[in-house]
């Protein structure tokens, strides 16, 4: 397959200040070291617990947030290192869905004016072309051509967050981040939504790096599965690998928590003990050991590392590190 964006140790750290001097206090870890590659034309799901910084890395994928340390490299170039007129080329070719659609489109614009103003930005086509894509791109995610006339708060949930995804791909993206996508939606909606991203992807040739925190929805859409927990990816594999026989312990709880549709199919529960710790204060060793079932006396003292334990296949767990 095609490597279309890899990511190098990536990690963002957010100062905490207190004090009437603001002096610093410590760091907020909120993606500590993750690395992980984006092919084209596939899904890559991101899950995790809220908090456990999916989002942000995200973010900085499309250059949102700048990180602490770590590259991301597109096609090969680091982002971080392109000019002001490549990072604009950049911004045409990888774009974001927002988990709240009413909050990421501007009340003061109409829809078509706000599905339009991409391609102007970026000079995608003539002023007299521009409107004839608009109505293309409304057709598309299933709204009618008499939308573009009307503003955000005269549609639904799901209707606008069609307009967000129209406004992404009428730049012609190779890459769409879809940050909590559909998480703000009922589940009919939902399932509309996911099904309109599979034919767009189709129609498109697009690659999606789709970020939720629920692993049921990832599974219908994903060709790949990373797992983060507290700023770590703990495990990724290919879609079928991770739900037919997880090897992380967290992996293993999470997917224990999807509901079966049958009352009469018995599912063991892994409950977790306590709570998720303070991404300001992580516990030494491996991050997961507080809460984790099969703890060693490693996993306390010792990081885990990322490993291949079968092809396509890793982990970062000291069940497989021995």
């Amino acid at each position: 397959m095609e490597l279309l964006m890899e990511v190098k140790n990536l990690k963002k750290y957010f100062p905490v200040q207190s004090g009437f001097l603001s002096s610093n206090k410590g760091y907020v870890k909120a993606v500590d070291d993750v690395s992980f590659n984006i092919y084209k034309g596939e899904t890559l799901g991101l899950v995790g617990e809220s908090g456990c910084g999916k989002s942000t890395t995200g973010r900085m994928l499309v250059n949102l947030m700048n990180p602490t340390s770590g590259n991301v490299l597109f096609e090969g170039k680091d982002i971080r290192e392109l000019s002001k007129r490549d990072k604009r080329s950049l911004s045409k070719n990888i774009q974001i869905i927002f988990q709240d659609p009413y909050a990421s489109l501007n009340p003061r614009m109409t829809i078509g004016d706000i599905i339009a103003e991409p391609m102007k930005i970026n000079k995608i086509a003539e002023s007299t072309e521009i409107e004839k894509r608009v109505l293309n791109l409304l057709n598309y995610v299933g709204l009618a051509s008499y939308h573009k006339d009307r503003y955000p708060h005269e549609f639904s949930g799901g209707q606008r967050q069609r307009v967000g995804i129209a406004r992404a791909i009428s730049v012609n993206p190779k890459l769409i981040v879809c940050d909590e996508a559909v998480s703000a939606l009922d589940v009919s909606i939902q399932a509309q939504v996911l099904n309109l991203l599979h034919d767009l992807q189709k129609e498109f040739d697009l690659t999606y790096l789709f970020i939720a925190h629920g692993l049921n929805v990832v599974k219908h859409v994903s060709n790949r599965v990373g797992v983060m927990y507290l700023g770590k990816l703990v495990e990724i594999a290919n879609d079928k690998k991770l739900y037919d026989a997880p090897k992380h312990p967290y992996t293993q709880a999470l997917l224990s928590a999807i509901p079966v549709p049958n009352p009469k199919v018995q599912k063991e529960r892994v409950i977790l003990k306590g709570d998720v710790p303070s991404p300001l204060n992580p516990p030494s060793g491996c991050r997961f050991h507080t809460r984790c079932p099969k703890c060693m006396d490693i996993c306390k003292v010792e990081e885990p590392k990322m490993i291949e334990i079968e092809e396509r296949h890793s982990v970062a767990c000291h069940l497989y590190n021995s």
